[in-house]
């Protein structure tokens, strides 16, 4: 295991750059770059978080425009995730802007939905959701996701929870933009207490989504 000691500022600087040029060419001659201060340090930073979170994932920095009508080859972002269960888990980025930081449930089955919108239903397990999302949020989080313009199928719009039930996805994230202790150990500290913060949600997702199988 190598000891990370932050991103390069030219992490930063790299992802800016490529926004205004997301070509093979530019890939192609800062391809290095990529490696030594992108890949490298979220490799190292997700090897250091895992005995507390479990193991993580770098994702692939090309884009899938098979279905996509913009054909930009190149991710502008580098995202790490440590899965806790299907489509949820904890998750860290870089890019142009910063530091990203978030935990949540990014994609769910239809069952996993279900039973997503069945424990917001109750009182215990939607009281508690609710009770965590609104201590993030007094922790300087924001609370993301995909979400339905009304409210589900079989739940009334006056439902106490309802702004919870229209979830698709659900999310809680903090964006450290451009900090200057970002090429040092502090940022692993960093997201070692954004992710502890977020425990309780990711916590109760595992218990109503199941673990990893």
């Amino acid at each position: 295991m190598t000891a990370f000691t932050g991103f390069p500022v030219a992490a930063l600087d790299f992802y800016e750059d490529l926004e205004a040029d997301n070509s093979k060419s530019f890939w192609t001659a800062h391809k290095a770059l990529y490696d030594e201060s992108v890949r490298a340090p979220m490799v190292e930073l997700l090897e250091q978080l895992e005995p507390e979170f479990g193991a993580g994932k770098v994702f692939r920095p090309y884009r899938d425009v098979r279905f996509s009508k913009d054909k930009a080859p190149y991710k502008t972002h580098q995202g790490g995730f440590v899965q806790v269960c299907p489509g949820a888990g904890w998750y860290v980025q870089v890019d142009a802007r910063g530091l990203f930081v978030a935990g949540g449930f990014y994609a769910s089955s239809p069952a996993q939905l279900a039973a997503f919108r069945a424990a917001v239903d109750t009182d215990l397990r939607g009281g508690q959701l609710e009770a965590i999302t609104a201590d993030l949020e007094s922790a300087g989080f924001e609370i993301g996701g995909e979400t339905l313009k009304t409210a589900p199928r079989g739940f009334s719009t006056d439902h106490p929870r309802i702004d919870l039930l229209r979830h698709k996805s659900l999310t809680a994230g903090v964006l450290f933009a451009s900090p200057d202790w970002i090429d040092t150990e502090r940022t692993l500290t960093e997201v070692r207490t954004a992710w502890d913060a977020m425990r309780p949600l990711v916590e109760w997702v595992i218990d109503v989504l199941g673990p990893v199988t």
